[in-house]
């Protein structure tokens, strides 16, 4: 059945609406290693595990011999919307299991070490009630990226190392909302997976046995998502179908980011880290959603850090206890807001303990995030006329644990 053109336009509309913030759930997941976000994620001049595939490559040259490590990072976050008429919502509560993989090895006899990481760098989503009165603007977001990557590590001096190597990325998107105001009638569903190939990199420093600087780089990549467009309806307007599908492409920017560190240790016993890592998010402009009716999503990120302090105790007997905090800026501007991920300026507590023996290692490691309330008035309204205009909160928990052996 075609539609008239004008029914065409406003669907169009619906769909301009509904993409303006694709990847508004798509942040970073800094938190790779249970060590690491004990320590507040302050973990590129240390680097000694084999997570330093993600955190800094050049740190692997530091490893002997082989070294595998497996770990969870369990996160349960919940955001929070009070109306404008003061009614409150909350997201639907869920726990994401984001595991980690991470080997190195280190030859005898030569200056090079070769890792390799399989990680989920972005990801995470989002789902509020029907009757926020923005469900016109989002409903749902289910985003995921993996990562497979490869390094190698060079230590060109006793104190100074250099790494570099290819990401593979994969990522699945999904997008929900309604076309309309009103609740259960209609829903607008964007689907699709995609594929983009990128690279990291990193330096590693031992100015003296107390200081070392590490830094570490994240290529920006863009994945070419092909997938559907689904607009449903329980009772449809004059004019329209139940059903309407769409085959859709579309290029999608992901950020670069560049992370410094440095670690201080004023005695072999203690480790002091602080880190200033830099998000690219202005990368999230214009997106062209190619399909029957085509889309431009207008994105409007900016660019943001994390700011990471961390300290470690050695205990002795291999054992060892670290605490940790994460300020975390935000990204969206009120304008380009939206209820998928509502982000704000946000903080991070974190503290773990963990052993290290001849063979074995083992890390566990707590995390609890908050922010203060945004208020948000401005944002672009849905086709609908719905804003997302509100105050939001967020908590977070989440439990970190690595496992790994060396042989």
């Amino acid at each position: 059945m075609k539609l008239a053109r004008n029914h065409q336009l406003w669907i169009a509309a619906a769909l301009l609406g509904s993409g303006a913030t694709v990847l508004a759930n798509g942040f970073r997941l800094p938190d790779q290693d249970a060590e690491a976000t004990a320590r507040g994620e302050a973990f590129v001049a240390t680097a000694d595990n084999p997570s330093a595939v993600y955190y800094n490559p050049a740190g692997l040259t530091q490893l002997e011999g082989h070294n595998a490590r497996v770990g969870v990072y369990g996160l349960s976050f919940n955001s929070t919307f009070e109306s404008p008429s003061g009614k409150s919502y909350d997201t639907k509560e869920q726990i994401h299991p984001i595991p980690q993989f991470f080997y190195s090895y280190t030859p005898e006899k030569l200056p090079l070490s070769f890792g390799l990481g399989v990680y989920a760098p972005f990801g995470l989503s989002a789902e509020w009630p029907q009757d926020t009165g923005f469900r016109s603007v989002a409903l749902k977001s289910d985003l995921s990226c993996m990562t497979v990557n490869p390094v190698v590590a060079w230590r060109i001096i006793p104190t100074l190392s250099i790494a570099a190597g290819p990401t593979f990325n994969f990522s699945e998107l999904e997008l929900q909302q309604g076309v309309t105001p009103y609740p259960g009638n209609d829903l607008l569903r964007l689907k699709g997976n995609g594929f983009a190939a990128g690279f990291n990199a990193g330096i590693l420093w031992q100015a003296t046995p107390m200081l070392s600087f590490g830094a570490t780089y994240r290529s920006p990549f863009d994945v070419e998502y092909s997938g559907s467009t689904d607009v449903s309806f329980v009772v449809p307007p004059p004019g329209y179908p139940p059903k309407l599908n769409m085959d859709s492409q579309a290029k999608m920017p992901f950020p670069q980011s560049v992370a410094v560190g440095l670690s201080f240790r004023p005695t072999p016993k203690w480790n002091v880290e602080f880190n200033a890592d830099w998000t690219s998010w202005s990368r999230l402009d214009t997106v062209y959603v190619h399909q029957a009716i085509p889309t431009q999503l207008l994105l409007n990120w900016q660019d943001s850090w994390y700011y990471e302090l961390g300290v470690t105790r050695d205990l002795g007997k291999g054992w060892h206890v670290s605490g940790g905090y994460i300020y975390n800026q935000n990204s969206v501007p009120s304008k380009n807001f939206n209820p998928w991920v509502p982000d704000q300026d946000r903080q991070f507590l974190s503290a773990g303990v963990g052993f290290r023996g001849e063979h074995f290692s083992v890390d566990l490691a707590y995390q609890y995030g908050f922010a203060s309330t945004r208020t948000v008035s401005g944002s672009t309204p849905s086709a609908a006329g719905q804003t997302a205009d509100g105050n939001y909160d967020y908590t977070s928990h989440a439990v970190a644990l690595s496992a790994g052996w060396h042989f």
